[in-house]
């Protein structure tokens, strides 16, 4: 099954931080540009964070400076370091390539109190 599994969240006071750690499945990974998406209650599904195969990136402007994508292709694995969060940071983080060649996972809650 080609599939991701997210890991890390949890509750955070603001101005704290957070790693988040998805394992894809299979060898085409490392040929992937991955994302990491989130979703608060309310609101679209919004790409924050994108990697390409390479290692170059890209973060939407809310993001930029507070948050790090990174990948290791020998381990299928693509995280997101994130720092000085704020309570708009909350929501169901997820990752997935850009073209949502996996299926879905269940996500990592993040929740930043104020």
């Amino acid at each position: 099954q080609v599939q991701v599994v997210e890991s890390g969240g949890g509750l955070v006071q603001a101005g704290g931080s957070l790693s988040l750690a998805c394992l894809a499945s299979g060898i085409i990974f490392q040929f992937k540009t991955m994302g990491w998406y989130r979703q608060a209650p309310g609101k679209q599904r919004e790409l924050v964070a994108s990697i390409l195969k390479r290692g170059t990136t890209t973060y939407v402007d809310s993001v930029k400076g507070r948050f790090t994508i990174s990948r290791d292709n020998a381990k299928n694995t693509v995280r997101l370091q994130m720092n000085s969060l704020k309570p708009e940071d909350t929501a169901v983080y997820y990752c997935n390539s850009l073209d949502h060649y996996y299926r879905w996972g269940q996500g990592t809650q993040v929740t930043v109190s104020s």
